[in-house]
């Protein structure tokens, strides 16, 4: 008799190879497509606040659902006419629902007694009683006067928002939210190049 054969070899376990653990490793922190598309959005919407939000404006047409485009006012004028009675910054925000940059316009920082009135038919808008600081950048107020803008639905940007306009001439203003403050709990957040304000006489 062997020796072999009364202390048989144990069999031995398969090795596992070392760089497995760190394949594993490397695999896990791979981004999936999911997490890659995320990145990708997230990155895109802090490139578009640090532009102002919304640098450039969709035509009511293409923005919105119940849109002014099928509206009658008052004052009407063709496209090109616009252009000659508007800067080219009220033109953007007023014929083709523009957004300009939060902070930008001096009417944020308007607070005397008067009325914000359309820059583009000048139809008044907004008293100054109703005015508030929202901290948004934008003049907002908590009331317009009455029957002085309109509103429909805006499907712009991937979001849900109600567009106000000016009744008069169907320019638009900005949006109205439900975060303002008593009594009616609403913010409309306007575009300061879409108004003019109008001091109250002494």
């Amino acid at each position: 008799m062997r020796l072999s054969d009364l202390y048989p070899p144990k069999p031995r376990k398969p090795a596992t190879p070392a760089a497995q653990p760190a394949r594993a490793v490397a695999a896990s922190a791979a981004p999936t497509p999911a997490r890659r598309l995320f990145l990708l959005s997230a990155t895109a919407a802090a490139a578009a606040v640090a532009a102002g939000l919304v640098p450039r404006l969709v035509r009511p047409a293409v923005a919105a659902e119940g849109t002014n485009a099928t509206e009658h006012f008052e004052v009407a004028f063709s496209d090109a006419e616009w252009r000659k009675r508007l800067s080219a910054g009220q033109y953007e925000i007023l014929r083709q629902e523009g957004t300009e940059r939060p902070y930008s316009s001096p009417l944020n920082d308007e607070h005397r007694a008067g009325t914000f009135a359309c820059a583009g038919c000048a139809q008044p808008l907004f008293s100054s009683r109703t005015k508030f600081d929202s901290h948004t950048g934008w003049p907002s107020f908590w009331t317009p006067l009455d029957k002085a803008v309109g509103t429909h639905t805006d499907r712009s940007f991937g979001m849900v928002r109600t567009e106000v306009h000016c009744s008069r001439c169907g320019g638009h203003l900005g949006h109205v939210f439900d975060d303002g403050p008593k009594p009616t709990g609403l913010r409309y957040c306007m575009n300061g190049l879409a108004m003019t304000f109008h001091p109250q006489a002494a």
